[in-house]
């Protein structure tokens, strides 16, 4: 594919690459890790530099998932209006640009926070922009799922970067969002199943079809749910998790249902909409719920 500079290119174009939306979410959670790895305050230094080297490291990972994509992005409807496929940005310019952010994530982490979150932020970035960029999801219809890995681990470099050790806990935040992957991201490649036969990635919709994959969707989502009570019993979460995690586990397991039973993808749009809301949801209530527990046992011993 010959590459144009377009004669207008600004921030915008290379901040677009960064997938600024997707970083958020990650931020997010990262946060709710830092959070919940103590009843006091999280230092300023932790949250501060963890959260900028985090996030240089998620955009790092977007900016080289996007140049791997970029000759798959330029055959699809969603994707070939993106910076590189459509000649914004020169392929060299943004290679350049993700190893620039990459190198100041690690020189922040190893810096101002600690080797331990400086390695797993690495290890989830190389894992995203490799491991599945180039080789996961061209290889199986799996790619998600093994892949989503590099994606559950943002909670667990929040609590490493306050703490300096992995915990069960931490874990646990893991496991709510690699078993949330798959409902989450095959809703879309329902509705996006033409684009992946056009360029031949065998997402599972292409490869086993939509029904398959609408049985999937549901199987994963009661599997979350599953999941998402186990905060409560082992008393990590208490009550107002419990009544938010059971809430809006019924609402996904509903949108599910509906996508399962309908024809073609009349509600996977809806189903993949609401799988976005429901993960900040609940790690909202994960945050909630961690502090009115706090705030009660501070009240009862005071009184």
């Amino acid at each position: 594919m010959v590459e144009a500079i377009h004669p207008r290119m600004d921030w915008r174009e290379f901040l677009e690459l960064c997938k600024p939306k997707v970083v958020v979410l990650i931020l997010f959670t990262a946060l709710v890790g830092m959070f919940l790895s103590t009843e006091g305050f999280v230092p300023f230094r932790a949250w501060f530099w963890g959260l900028i080297g985090i996030g240089l490291a998620a955009s790092a990972g977007a900016v080289l998932n996007h140049w791997v994509d970029r000759e798959i992005d330029l055959r699809m409807e969603r994707t070939h209006h993106r910076p590189l496929p459509a000649g914004n940005i020169h392929s060299r310019q943004a290679v350049a640009f993700a190893l620039v952010l990459a190198a100041a994530s690690m020189v922040v982490l190893f810096t101002f926070v600690n080797a331990l979150t400086a390695m797993l932020t690495f290890a989830s970035m190389f894992g995203y922009a490799v491991i599945y960029s180039m080789f996961l999801k061209h290889s199986t219809p799996q790619n998600i799922v093994l892949g989503g890995a590099a994606g559950a681990a943002p909670p667990v470099l929040g609590w490493t970067a306050v703490t300096g050790e992995l915990h069960s806990e931490a874990l646990l935040l893991f496991l709510i969002i690699f078993i949330w992957t798959p409902p989450h991201f095959w809703a879309l490649a329902i509705k996006r199943v033409d684009d992946y036969k056009k360029a031949d990635v065998p997402m599972l919709p292409v490869t086993h079809g939509i029904a398959f994959t609408k049985l999937h969707v549901l199987l994963y989502t009661i599997l979350l749910v599953i999941v998402t009570i186990m905060p409560f019993v082992v008393m990590m979460s208490g009550t107002i998790y419990l009544a938010g995690a059971v809430t809006l586990g019924a609402g996904f397991v509903f949108y599910s249902v509906r996508l399962y039973r309908s024809d073609g993808d009349r509600y996977a749009m809806k189903t993949f909409g609401y799988s976005i809301f429901y993960l900040s949801a609940l790690f909202a209530f994960l945050l909630l719920d961690h502090y009115a527990r706090i705030f009660i046992r501070t009240f009862i011993m005071e009184t």
